[in-house]
């Protein structure tokens, strides 16, 4: 389980930028940046580097969170390029939240959006669903202000934070909760299983039996999940992913672990340098270069054409990516 005392946690992880005391009801809403703490969560964790690795993922997604109740995003950029996604991350869960108390349609997520978040739009929908999760809303809004398509990401992060705050039903009862359609599920299914990838500390065996225990019926959805995880945060070693592969493999869904490290890698080739984790898990769970793996989704997405926004569309672009990884495994 790991050690909880302040000290000895905050001793594990890096010092971040200092922020601004918020004002006002930011105050209130601001984050204790212990809750980054995931032993407090009664996760599995692994000691050494992995249980860093998620320590910092949660201490930069809490950074960017109070940065933007702060109203200091720009200070995201200090912190270490591979972690500014998890920064822009949690300041879209802020704006989210801000934005829903406020009535204020959307307006400071889209600000992010079209300005610091830019280059991070995958991650940045993710936290906006994560903001929604946090005030038990259903992540829906108006598609005027954004990506048809990529808006489809706030499910998956009302997933992951829905999971997070309530692993021991969402892990161990395996429920889904009534705030969704079932239009939703599949991709709530998907930040579930990001979830689980943190929840087992990236161990591929206890990922897989965890996976094993979900109805066949959700099953394909876990996977992608996990692949994106272990692409996009990372915390495995080269022999533990090609483990998870055969796992993936054994259980049928191959191709979805294959579709979410495309995502991931797509996701974090827009954001930036391409960190080594990420360089190191695509040829393994892609089974291709990052740049050839990140082009099954731009293609797919292409092919969706400039009309595409409903989540049958989403699931067709993911559809389509998977097909991408048959075909080059066929050759």
């Amino acid at each position: 389980m790991g050690d909880t005392g302040t000290t000895s946690f905050l001793d594990q992880v890096r010092t971040e930028p200092t922020l601004s005391p918020a004002r006002g009801l930011r105050r209130f809403l601001a984050k204790d940046p212990l809750e980054s703490d995931l032993s407090r969560r009664r996760f599995r964790l692994r000691g050494g580097a992995t249980r860093t690795v998620f320590t910092n993922a949660e201490k930069s997604y809490v950074f960017g969170f109070n940065a933007a109740m702060s109203r200091e995003v720009e200070k995201i950029e200090e912190i270490p390029e591979a972690q500014r996604p998890f920064g822009y991350e949690g300041a879209a869960a802020a704006c989210t939240v801000l934005d829903l108390l406020t009535l204020t349609r959307g307006r400071r997520l889209h600000e992010l959006l079209a300005g610091p978040a830019q280059h991070h739009r995958h991650a940045a929908y993710l936290g906006a669903g994560r903001g929604y999760a946090l005030l038990r809303l259903r992540p829906v809004w108006g598609a005027r202000r954004a990506h048809p398509l990529l808006r489809w990401l706030a499910v998956d992060g009302f997933g992951f934070q829905w999971s997070l705050a309530r692993a021991d039903r969402m892990v161990g009862e395996r429920t889904m909760p009534d705030l969704l359609t079932r239009a939703h599920c599949a991709v709530f299914d998907q930040g579930l299983g990001r979830l689980l990838w943190y929840h087992d500390c990236a161990s591929p065996d206890d990922a897989a039996a965890r996976i094993c225990g979900y109805p066949a019926g959700r099953r394909a959805d876990l996977w992608s999940g996990i692949g994106f995880a272990a692409t996009y945060t990372g915390g495995a070693e080269a022999d533990e992913l090609w483990w998870l592969t055969e796992h993936a493999g054994a259980d049928g869904f191959r191709a979805h672990l294959a579709q979410g490290c495309a995502f991931a890698v797509t996701a974090r080739l827009r954001s930036g340098e391409l960190p080594d984790h990420v360089a190191q898990a695509v040829p393994i769970l892609a089974g291709a270069e990052p740049e050839e793996a990140a082009s099954w989704t731009d293609q797919a997405l292409i092919a969706l054409g400039h009309e595409a926004h409903t989540h049958e569309d989403f699931q067709n672009w993911q559809s389509q990516t998977r097909r991408s990884w048959t075909r080059r495994h066929r050759l």
